[in-house]
């Protein structure tokens, strides 16, 4: 079945489709789209969006899942890394959210709102940060949780948005991370 994902290089949603459908070795082509495609050919109007015969998928969530499932694989079966999943996507939205509010000229400073916003990522860094030290030192077979987590991190980090050196533990586990094949031939690049 010929699958289209659509989206950019530089979405880490997308990435992490990318690295499932790597990591699966089924083909599939990028279809590359921006802002005003998305808006026209996704109800969510963002991407990835995923046409796979007659199904179209149109979050990472179900992407990944159907990805997974059409490998013989399963998809967060357990409950500790789901959880990783979430709060490292939580991370993720809002991140997104402060650095697209931003380019309009909007920051935290003038709003309780934003400020909180930008505090919830804070928040959840630490969390992550402390849960990262429990975490078994891996190179390969990383779970969805902890690839959320890495494209999450590696695009904060592209798009400027933190800093790690507070957060030594991430800081490692990015590391490891980047000496994963799929994750290297998937780092965000623009242009």
């Amino acid at each position: 079945m010929a699958m289209q994902l659509y989206g950019t290089y530089t979405s880490p949603y997308v990435r992490h489709c990318r690295i499932a459908l790597a990591e699966s070795g089924q083909h599939y082509e990028l279809v590359q789209t921006d802002y005003e495609q998305s808006a026209r050919l996704a109800p969510a109007r963002r991407v990835p969006f995923l046409k796979a015969g007659d199904r179209v998928l149109n979050d990472s969530l179900s992407i990944l899942k159907f990805i997974r499932e059409s490998a013989g694989g399963a998809f967060l079966p357990d409950v500790d890394d789901c959880d990783l999943f979430a709060l490292s996507n939580t991370a993720l939205d809002t991140a997104i959210n402060l650095f697209l509010l931003e380019k309009d000229g909007l920051t935290p400073e003038p709003s309780n709102y934003l400020a909180r916003q930008a505090g919830r990522v804070g928040d959840i860094l630490n969390a992550l940060n402390q849960r990262a030290a429990t975490r078994p030192e891996k190179n390969s077979a990383f779970t969805d949780g902890e690839l959320r987590l890495g494209c999450f991190l590696d695009w904060a980090l592209f798009r400027e948005r933190l800093d790690l050196s507070e957060h030594a533990e991430l800081a490692r586990f990015l590391e490891r991370l980047k000496q994963y094949p799929e994750f290297v031939e998937t780092a965000p690049f623009t242009g």
